[in-house]
């Protein structure tokens, strides 16, 4: 079974399309099944604000990432989809899981929350049966050793975040934040990070507003300062604030600019979300400067520095732990053959159990040591053949001794 991933990046992608392929977890639901309806073995669908990606484990790669370019333009009715698609197979879309686990291809170098990501993504396709026995050990090696390249070099010591770079960014555009009015819509871990980092930037006065106000009572209890906002009144406070910073999980706009009165003082408005929180057409009014999610791409060139000399260092793991996970892969093409083994040797077992027990009447503990014996026996009898089909290297090898199992045992 071969690995293959499909999807829209954030390197080839503007935001309006990746707008277009964003999956919701209802979304994700429905995928998977569709996925694995058409007959590919394994999926998991990983959907964030800079990528939207498809991994597939199949018997016929080149069949199923064709169908998985045609799913992205007919799941979302948009043909234009397949105009910035990718695809990698076999050890370049190992490599490249890898690098997304690890943050080395974020645009934020080694953001944290990338890898909660994509541990939630293993997760709903597990319990949709969708990720098995092939993407559930890649996906947990990947995730291992994107931990193990963050503890070693150290990529997380100063924990970066769009929420960091966005709020790094709106500095750089005013000058200074302290003394300004903000208001954060959204208080998911984008929202608080930008709480965190305004605070941090001494803004005077700091308001939350969220659909469920349940959330905010947690950050009041922390924060006592921060001023919860109703969601139907966000408008009032969008005239009075310096920033507005919204990265809320909604599917269709948040702030509409048929809603925002001409502005009398310069707004700065950041949108973290994807889709797009805050509708574009509001750069109308020539007192509001809109930034998104592709506009800190610009920020960053010593991020860009540091990720280059990460990734030569990281390449070592990386590599050493894709011949681990292709060695492993390459062994269970072994394991039908070995089922096929222990099932003979339990059949072999029954029928003997059952003769010795016609033909003697024996009391419950001698049956249970006559038992144990017998299984033991077997298992020694298969153990080194087992043991050398599992440890052989050579590829053609290993399938002549499947080959010669198989004949001798006549398990087909």
């Amino acid at each position: 079974m071969e690995i293959a991933v499909v999807g829209i990046s954030h390197k080839e992608a503007p935001i309006e399309v990746r707008e277009m392929a964003s999956f919701s977890e209802a979304k994700k639901i429905e995928g998977i099944s569709l996925i694995l309806d058409m007959g590919i073995e394994e999926v998991v669908i990983l959907s964030t604000c800079n990528r939207s990606e498809i991994y597939i484990a199949s018997n016929n790669i080149e069949d199923s990432v064709t169908k998985i370019m045609d799913f992205y333009g007919d799941y979302f009715k948009k043909e234009e989809i397949k105009n910035y698609l990718f695809h990698m197979k076999g050890d370049q879309a190992i490599d490249y899981l890898y690098r997304v686990c690890s943050g080395l291809d974020s645009i934020v170098l080694g953001e944290d929350q990338i890898l909660g990501q994509i541990k939630d993504a293993l997760m709903t396709s597990m319990e949709l049966e969708g990720s098995k026995k092939i993407l559930n050990k890649l996906f947990r090696e990947a995730i291992t050793t994107a931990k193990n390249i963050k503890s070693t070099y150290k990529i997380s010591e100063n924990p970066l975040s769009l929420s960091y770079i966005g709020v790094k960014f709106l500095k750089e555009r005013m000058g200074s934040l302290k003394g300004k009015k903000a208001l954060i819509i959204g208080t998911g871990k984008m929202g608080r990070l930008a709480l965190n980092h305004l605070i941090e930037e001494e803004v005077e006065e700091i308001y939350c507003c969220n659909r469920k106000s349940g959330k905010i009572r947690d950050i009041i209890e922390q924060y006592p300062f921060v001023k919860e906002v109703y969601y139907d009144e966000k408008y009032k406070y969008i005239d009075e604030v310096d920033i507005l910073i919204s990265s809320t999980a909604s599917s269709h706009i948040v702030v509409k600019k048929s809603e925002i009165k001409p502005r009398k003082k310069e707004l700065f408005a950041l949108d973290l979300a994807l889709p797009r929180d805050i509708e574009h057409d509001i750069l109308s009014d020539s007192m509001i400067t809109l930034f998104d999610i592709d506009s800190l791409k610009k920020t960053s060139e010593e991020n860009e520095r540091l990720r280059k000399e990460l990734s030569v260092k990281a390449k070592k793991l990386i590599d050493e732990s894709i011949v681990g996970f292709n060695s492993w892969k390459d062994t269970i093409k072994a394991d039908p053959i070995i089922k096929s083994l222990n099932e003979r040797c339990d059949e072999i077992q029954r029928d003997t159990i059952s003769y010795i027990y016609r033909k003697m009447d024996l009391p419950c503990r001698e049956k249970k040591i006559v038992e144990k014996m017998i299984n033991s026996a077997l298992k020694r009898l298969v153990r080194e053949p087992i043991i050398a089909l599992k440890e052989t290297k050579e590829e053609n090898k290993r399938e002549e001794y499947i080959r010669v199992l198989d004949e001798l045992f006549d398990l087909s």
